[in-house]
């Protein structure tokens, strides 16, 4: 019986003290025995975690409590086995690196599209006004290789530095489009949004990525599985293992 709760979640909110945080949720994380990455910048907070449920959870309440943290939603899947090694807790300059300092989602996101919407839209082939909805994929290569949504663009980006250089080179080809961006929990696709509105393009991006998608949506209009970034590997539509 899997009975491991694995969580995801992310949140671009101003953190004035990431280095000084960063002893207190290695302390906190360790005392409720979970296991995970936590990575902390001044852009915000990206988290993976494991344990039993009540730990999970009890973590993210009390991180909650903390008003930069109070908007902070998680993704929750299950598992038989622990799928980290150990609880790891990191200061980053940022918590995706982008190396583009003047994109800034705590400062404001992208228009978002909730992933029942994006079925309906998938299932039509157009937007609510009628226009062509183009998916692009912001994941790295290898990413994609294990699955996405069919007729998605993929540049074969490498690392996600690369994505802003290789939205410059598409542009002309997604003016005039309703563009979503995706990844896997949402916080590449939240980044590559507001870069593709400044090159003035209509982008929005997939509210939760791909796994909120299953989750809300379930597995219509994508193929394969979601790569994911611990010893799971790969889960399904219904968020189960398959690596």
């Amino acid at each position: 019986m899997a009975s491991v709760l694995n969580i995801s979640a992310y949140l671009f909110t101003h953190i004035a003290d990431p280095a000084s945080l960063r002893p207190v949720l290695q302390e906190r994380a360790d005392a409720s025995g979970l296991r995970g990455t936590i990575l902390i910048a001044e852009e915000g907070i990206n988290l993976f975690l494991a344990g039993p449920a009540e730990d999970v959870r009890g973590f993210v309440d009390a991180l909650r409590e903390d008003e930069r943290f109070a908007g902070l939603t998680t993704k929750e899947s299950w598992s038989v086995d622990q799928p980290f090694q150990k609880m790891l807790v990191k200061h980053k300059r940022e918590i995706i690196r982008m190396d583009r300092p003047t994109i800034r989602p705590e400062a404001g996101r992208a228009p978002a599209v909730d992933p029942l919407t994006l079925r309906r839209w998938l299932e039509s082939g157009v937007d609510d006004d009628g226009r062509e909805v183009v998916l692009l994929d912001t994941r790295n290569a290898f990413e994609v290789d294990h699955g996405t949504f069919a007729g998605a663009l993929d540049w074969r980006i490498e690392k996600f530095t690369e994505f802003p250089d290789a939205a410059a080179a598409h542009r002309d080809e997604l003016v005039g489009k309703t563009v979503v961006s995706f990844c896997t929990g949402g916080i590449r696709c939240e980044k590559a949004a507001l870069v593709l509105r400044e090159d003035g393009i209509d982008a929005r991006q997939l509210d939760g990525g791909i796994l909120g998608y299953f989750e809300h949506a379930g597995g219509d209009g994508f193929e394969g599985d979601c790569f994911v970034f611990d010893e799971r590997r790969t889960v399904d539509a219904k968020l189960q293992p398959t690596g």
